[in-house]
């Protein structure tokens, strides 16, 4: 992986109604590159095109991947990995650290309507299977859009320089909680 590689990680915190997105562009050489921030409902199915929108408003021709940090953020709000590759033109990788039997047991239990049920699950069952990956001595869990499994493997690895995280999404998920702590903290004034 070249040094000046760029990725742009996206990771999410939320408390309460809306997630907090965050996007951080970061070098392979772990130099951060830029910020953009946006927005998704909590239990909603906006955050594929919260995501897109994102990388529009970013308007990098210099960035190389899209690291999302797992599938379904703001409670289940499932991201369409496929639509968010063809909007932005970007190999997507989601990765997530925790072995997981999958998401429908939980989806079933967790939202009441069936049409939100079936949309959900739709997206979820058309997302390529989750392989185990080996970064560091350590384990994620990674699907990929628009690049094969062995370069996704060396993009993970190469923004990975210690740990198991990639850096773009560590930066990321930083932001999102900063950022999302200064909005909670700006409304309650």
């Amino acid at each position: 992986m070249k040094a000046g590689a760029r990725a742009l990680g996206v990771a999410e915190s939320y408390q309460e109604e809306f997630s907090t997105l965050a996007g951080s562009v970061v070098r392979a050489d772990r130099v951060t590159d830029g910020f953009v921030f946006g927005s998704c409902t909590v239990g909603g199915s906006d955050a594929t095109a919260a995501v897109c929108e994102m990388v529009a408003r970013l308007d990098r021709e210099d960035l190389q991947y899209l690291f999302v940090a797992g599938i379904a953020p703001a409670w289940f709000n499932v991201l369409d990995l496929h639509r968010i590759h063809e909007a932005t033109d970007l190999p997507v990788l989601s990765v997530t650290f925790e072995e997981s039997l999958g998401l429908e047991p939980a989806i079933r239990e967790a939202l009441d309507d069936a049409d939100v049920v079936r949309g959900r699950l739709a997206t979820y069952h058309d997302l390529p299977d989750r392989r185990r990956l080996s970064v560091n001595d350590e384990t994620v869990f990674v699907r990929n859009v628009g690049i094969d499994d062995d370069a996704a493997n060396d993009a993970v690895r190469g923004f990975t320089p210690e740990g198991g995280r990639p850096e773009p999404l560590r930066v990321a998920r930083l932001a999102a909680r900063a950022a999302d702590e200064f909005v909670r903290d700006d409304f309650r004034r």
